[in-house]
């Protein structure tokens, strides 16, 4: 997902000098309930309860990986909680995200979904779902696709302390991107793949002061390898 920089509070008001005094990076801010998050996790309540629930936690499933990757595709250009507040929709619309029921998808499916208000209505980004759904079944000949996007998990997670510490990219990411495009893939570029690999527990990018930092269990402290995800 992509997330909102925080500006620095702004100076005292009725002053007529500009405030010079250095801009502190956001780091974590503490929340109405007293626990420290990211700043983006302590906002509206639906984005809150994604991120001390479910953002960075490990997914190795076929179905919530295509989920996930179909849900960031969507999410490309717009915020993260309009995906969220619509993310009912889109499992009704797109059958759950079972790959092999939106593989079959054709013309009507598509109108269908173009005439569909409760998901993001973008012709785009329908046809990049069917055939990245077709994409992930071709893949079950070959590993299947949480292997191959578990594949590309660095040996290093990043250890940020502020928001702009954070990258939006990485040489995993795009690797991933170019692998995904090279085996049939759409709308998986290399920002879209990091974001992918943030939300489902690849790279840990929550700052080291959240109390979310290694919910995964994946990680050490100093940012190296601790355990390897279940497969299955």
């Amino acid at each position: 997902m992509s997330t909102e920089s925080t500006s620095a509070p702004a100076g005292p008001g009725g002053t007529d000098s500009p405030d010079t005094s250095p801009v502190t990076p956001p780091s974590v801010t503490l929340g109405e309930d007293g626990v420290h998050r990211t700043p983006w996790g302590n906002g509206d309540a639906l984005l809150r309860e994604y991120y001390d629930h479910e953002w960075g936690v490990p997914v190795t499933t076929e179905a919530g990986l295509y989920e996930r990757l179909t849900l960031e595709a969507f999410q490309s250009g717009l915020s993260w909680l309009t995906i969220l507040r619509k993310r009912e929709a889109f499992r009704a619309a797109f059958k759950g995200f079972d790959p092999q029921l939106v593989a079959a998808f054709g013309a009507a499916d598509v109108e269908r979904l173009m005439a569909d208000a409760g998901i993001v209505r973008n012709r785009r980004k329908i046809d990049a779902a069917i055939t990245n759904a077709a994409a992930t079944l071709a893949l079950r000949e070959d590993g299947g696709l949480p292997a191959l996007i578990w594949s590309f998990r660095p040996e290093t997670t990043p250890l940020p302390r502020t928001v702009q510490e954070v990258p939006s990219s990485s040489p995993a990411s795009v690797a991933l991107s170019k692998e995904l495009k090279r085996r049939g893939f759409a709308f998986v570029g290399p920002t879209t793949m990091f974001a992918l690999m943030e939300a489902v527990g690849i790279v840990d990018t929550h700052l080291l002061d959240s109390h979310r930092r290694g919910v995964s269990g994946l990680w050490a402290p100093d940012g190296t390898r601790a355990a390897s995800p279940d497969l299955g």
